[in-house]
């Protein structure tokens, strides 16, 4: 077993200032743009930009031509390669693979939301919380899992994903295992896929929730279920009132809760239900998983419904949550598990 990044207290951004190697980006826009806040923080000098082949343009991004990675390993004998966004597409995750079986690649972990980074400054300084979290995991894979994800976010070495990860199946199999009767609340359904996938396991429903904030994504999801019976979908953001909201949309999943961003309505878990029952709540809500949380207080509270929590928004997500819920309920046993994705995104707490 590989020695815990923990102990060494050391992070990438501290490896990449003491490399005497060249470093290049690989991918442009709102990835690229927070990385290079980064590493201009930290004083680390960029040598390039390159995108994947296909996508190469006569373009240039801040002040650098675009080019393949071909032509930068023409003109360069070693350097670093650091990853700006993210993906689950096998195609891409073997492209990055094969590139990292060439050179040093890491794909840092930048906070979609928040401006924490995490860093061995942070780790430190959250050494309790984290041990809380350890002491509280529920089995052992969710122990390993943790560990890998942790060691992933201070080094940015992707290996620690790839060690860890597991498919959609072992989850509904072996954690969740929902019936025919389940009473599901999806908070951010988007266009209704993970709706489809609970439906594809469960065989079957009781009622189901769906909220999504996105206008056009919510159109997608209510046409889909719009013959089924006790589905119901709703065009609102969650959170931990009824008041409006400003969200801020962006194309595909990126939509989230923003003081730029245009007024929607909100709605909480507990005010949908209104004292009524939830057996299974999944929330993935862009950042906002606090905050929905607090708004499924009660219903937590007195059902203890199986809870599915995306945990890799903000850097705090990794304990924050898992403390939000066990303040709530304390019975809970508590699971973790990584889906493959490149950086960690697509990782879950359960709470069964």
């Amino acid at each position: 077993m590989r020695e815990k990044q923990k102990n060494k207290m050391t992070d990438l951004w501290t490896e990449l200032k003491e490399s005497k190697n060249k470093v290049y980006v690989y991918g442009t826009g709102n990835g690229a743009d927070k990385l290079f806040e980064v590493l201009n923080a930290y004083g680390i000098q960029v040598s390039g930009v390159f995108v994947s082949d296909g996508f190469v343009r006569d373009k240039s991004y801040r002040g650098f031509k675009i080019c393949s990675y071909d032509e930068i390993s023409k003109n360069s004998a070693d350097f670093i390669v650091l990853t700006a966004f993210g993906s689950n597409r096998q195609e891409v995750i073997e492209n990055i693979k094969r590139i990292a079986a060439e050179r040093q690649l890491y794909a840092p972990d930048l906070p979609v939301y928040g401006d924490q980074l995490f860093n061995a400054e942070f780790y430190a300084v959250h050494q309790s919380d984290i041990e809380f979290v350890r002491s509280r995991l529920s089995d052992s894979r969710s122990v390993y899992v943790f560990e890998n994800i942790l060691n992933y976010k201070l080094s940015g070495k992707i290996d620690y994903l790839f060690d860890c990860q597991s498919d959609r199946h072992e989850v509904y199999e072996n954690i969740l295992k929902p019936s025919e009767r389940e009473i599901y609340i999806d908070l951010g359904a988007y266009r209704g896929d993970t709706v489809a996938e609970f439906l594809e396991y469960a065989g079957g429903y009781a009622e189901i929730y769906a909220v999504e904030p996105d206008k056009k994504s919510y159109d997608k999801l209510a046409a889909k279920y719009s013959d089924y019976k006790n589905i119901f979908c709703i065009n609102a953001a969650a959170g931990c009132g009824i008041k409006d909201v400003k969200f801020q949309f962006e194309s595909g999943r990126g939509s989230h809760i923003s003081d730029m961003g245009m007024k929607v309505a909100s709605c909480s878990v507990d005010g949908i239900l209104n004292g009524s029952k939830a057996t299974v709540i999944k929330m993935d809500v862009e950042g906002s998983e606090s905050n929905a949380v607090a708004g499924a207080a009660q219903t937590i509270l007195r059902y203890k419904p199986r809870l599915q929590i995306a945990a890799y928004h903000r850097s705090e997500d990794i304990f924050s949550i898992v403390r939000q819920v066990l303040n709530i309920r304390d019975d809970y046993r508590v699971f973790m598990r990584h889906h493959p994705y490149i950086p960690a995104w697509d990782t879950d707490y359960y709470f069964i």
